[in-house]
């Protein structure tokens, strides 16, 4: 399938048009800076992680392949950035602390922010690899195929992580009493 709207802003932007760029950092900032968040699970470091990647990106536009989605292109810089920080802040607290966290509110004595902290935990505590695959799958709603693409391994290799990563995430779960 090809990513003709990527590829476009793309030739621009290597032409010197700033609106394209803007163009671009509008359409990919979002769904960059989600699975980011996921992998990171602290938004100062998935925003870090989000802007690392853009500029790592916009340097090597010009090794941009245009027989690859621009999408893929620029996910697999920003998976690679998030995971590449994950391991830079081993030992440090992963989840992000917010002011709901510190002083309670009505929202975090419900079950579904109690529920969605918990999963957040349990993320976090799964291996990179693992952990990516699930964002990828489950929060950013990737095909297998654009998995594929994105992390450069093989469709059967995403089925078998994905399906490593539910074990452990449910045994995660179940252990902190989650069923």
């Amino acid at each position: 399938m090809v990513d003709s709207r990527g590829h476009v802003l793309v030739k621009r932007c290597l032409r010197g048009d700033r609106r394209a760029l803007a163009a671009l950092i509008d359409e990919y900032q979002r769904p960059l800076y989600n699975a980011a968040y996921r992998i990171l699970g602290n938004s100062e470091d998935a925003a870090d992680a989000t802007q690392a990647a853009f500029l790592k990106a916009f340097e090597h536009l010009d090794s941009y392949d245009p027989k690859y989605k621009f999408f893929s292109w620029i996910y697999r810089i920003a998976i690679n950035e998030s995971i590449n920080q994950a391991k830079r802040n081993r030992g440090h607290q992963q989840v992000d602390e917010s002011a709901a966290d510190n002083s309670p509110g009505p929202y975090r004595e419900t079950e579904a922010g109690e529920f969605a902290h918990q999963v957040q935990e349990a993320l976090m505590a799964l291996p990179d690899h693992y952990r990516t695959v699930l964002v990828l799958r489950h929060f950013s709603d990737r095909s297998y195929r654009q998995i594929s693409e994105i992390l450069q391994i093989s469709e059967k290799t995403v089925k078998s992580r994905l399906y490593s990563a539910r074990q452990l995430m449910k045994d995660q779960l179940l252990a902190s009493g989650v069923h």
